[in-house]
């Protein structure tokens, strides 16, 4: 037979363990420094280009075209 388990404590740890990751996920995000932001806001404008960059036909500015 399985172990019987209390429900409320089981829900309340399920939240604590996702209130962690999302506290881990905001640390990371929230804590870099300024040059560290940049530099990745950087990269993601270059990445950006690369794919806007790697159309084969590029759609008209125009949209009456």
């Amino acid at each position: 037979m399985g172990d019987v388990i209390n429900l409320r404590q089981a829900r309340k740890a399920r939240d604590r363990r996702l209130a962690e990751q999302t506290a881990a996920e905001a640390r990371a995000r929230h804590g870099r420094s300024k040059e560290q932001r940049a530099l990745e806001q950087a990269e993601a404008d270059r990445l950006a280009r690369m794919v806007d960059h790697s159309w084969r036909d590029i759609p008209p500015a125009d949209p009456e075209k």
